[in-house]
């Protein structure tokens, strides 16, 4: 187990901690149980929080012992934000939020109980449902101090800030901090685990813990914020968060999203996600450094990610849709809901009837003008569902329509559009 912290480096998963050689110390003298936590403040995990799972996916591989935390307390307080307050949620909104989180994250780490290193679920509400304000204040708001919380990054931001700060989302960090003091005594948990910005609060715990148990000896870890090359914030796309549930990202979108990777960042996150080795890594890293037009490094991304998040056969059928637009599979094989998807992430427009191909070239935007249309026509480079279009004045019929309703359209081999037959 020791080498774990040179890998999480290697990968770039080790931004600090809070002692490195007491960290690997307890490594090696034996099994270490850690924890995350994640709050539902939605319905689904994004791939943000796709970096701490798969964290944690990692650190049970080297034998660690996982608790994987769902917050159905602090999910109703919500860490502070850099500008704004939270909106809060009702206790039932959360507590639906806190299942669906819990079936998202459980398919990445091993629940067998027969394992040394098993994994557990864990919700913070059940250790502070039944606290009273007085104890909380007595037995845990006594121990921190507010000059010191005034320091911590997410609340020094937002005091500087016209909308300020509530005491509700203040108190957040004693709420973390309360979690780990929890799991220190109730599972012999020693090291959190979570992201970078949250720095402030996996250390309120430590400090709480040394308080109460002075001989402990208790650890926190912290990954990387990940960004991307142009400065924009991981896991955003122009439609926004890229997220893990199928109805919210569909695995067609979330297959693109890892597909259109920069150049500049596939082999940072492929060294931080992907659990392929470190051989199988640096030959993709010289691939995209020798051929990038190949984008070997992004499929190996996006193949590996949809598999892991979606299943395999999902990948398979978004691969074939892929394939498919672009004229190397039949579109009509392709299943009803993989074909929308994908045809939701091109420009589209509705149509009452069926329209000439001229028209429908232009009214998508693939051509300026419909004599730019019928010139395209003419040279051969427009299709409809991938038949090559050799008449100026074509119509579709019934009979060409994908799924009784979508028609895909092209001009020349990368520009598509679809069109959704209404009337």
């Amino acid at each position: 187990m020791t080498d774990i912290v040179d890998e999480l480096k290697w990968r770039g998963l080790f931004a600090q901690s809070t002692d490195e050689d007491a960290l690997r110390k307890a490594l090696a003298d034996g099994p270490v149980t850690f924890y995350c936590g994640f709050d539902p403040t939605a319905a689904s995990l994004h791939v943000g929080h796709l970096v701490q799972v798969l964290t944690m996916r990692r650190l049970q591989q080297a034998g660690l012992k996982p608790l994987a935390l769902v917050g159905g307390a602090t999910g109703q307080i919500g860490d502070p934000r850099p500008t704004a307050e939270r909106t809060l949620n009702s206790p039932e909104t959360v507590a639906e939020w806190v299942n669906r989180l819990r079936d998202q994250i459980e398919p990445f780490l091993d629940f067998d109980a027969s394992l040394p290193n098993a994994a557990r679920m864990v919700n913070n509400l059940d250790w502070t449902a039944n606290l009273s304000a007085i104890e909380f204040l007595r037995d845990i708001g006594k121990h921190f101090r507010v000059n010191k919380m005034l320091t911590k990054e997410s609340v020094a931001r937002r005091l500087e800030s016209q909308e300020g700060i509530s005491y509700t989302e203040f108190s957040y960090q004693l709420l973390q901090g309360m979690d780990f003091l929890q799991l220190y005594r109730n599972y012999g948990c020693t090291l959190q685990q979570g992201g970078s910005d949250q720095w402030g609060n996996l250390t309120a715990g430590i400090d709480l813990i040394h308080r109460l148990e002075p001989d402990a000896q208790v650890h926190a870890l912290a990954t990387p914020l990940m960004t991307k090359a142009d400065g924009t914030k991981f896991g955003k796309s122009e439609g926004g968060a890229i997220w893990l549930n199928a109805s919210m990202t569909t695995p067609y979108a979330f297959y693109q999203f890892w597909l259109n990777t920069d150049d500049r960042d596939v082999s940072r996150y492929l060294r931080i996600l992907s659990f392929r080795s470190r051989e199988e890594l640096e030959e993709l890293e010289k691939v995209t450094e020798e051929r990038p037009q190949a984008r070997t490094a992004q499929r190996a991304l996006a193949e590996e990610l949809t598999t892991l998040v979606h299943g395999e056969d999902e990948c398979r059928a978004v691969i074939a849709a892929s394939k498919a637009l672009f004229g190397q599979g039949e579109l009509a094989e392709l299943d009803a809901a993989t074909l929308e998807a994908a045809l939701h992430e091109l420009p589209h427009v509705r149509a009452d009837g069926f329209a000439p191909v001229v028209d429908l070239l232009a009214e998508t935007g693939l051509v300026a003008s419909k004599s730019a249309a019928r010139r395209t026509v003419k040279e051969g480079g427009a299709y409809v569902n991938n038949v090559k279009v050799t008449a100026e004045d074509a119509v579709p019929g019934p009979e060409d329509l994908l799924h009784g309703r979508w028609l895909v359209v092209r001009r020349g081999k990368k520009n598509l559009a679809a069109v959704e037959i209404t009337g």
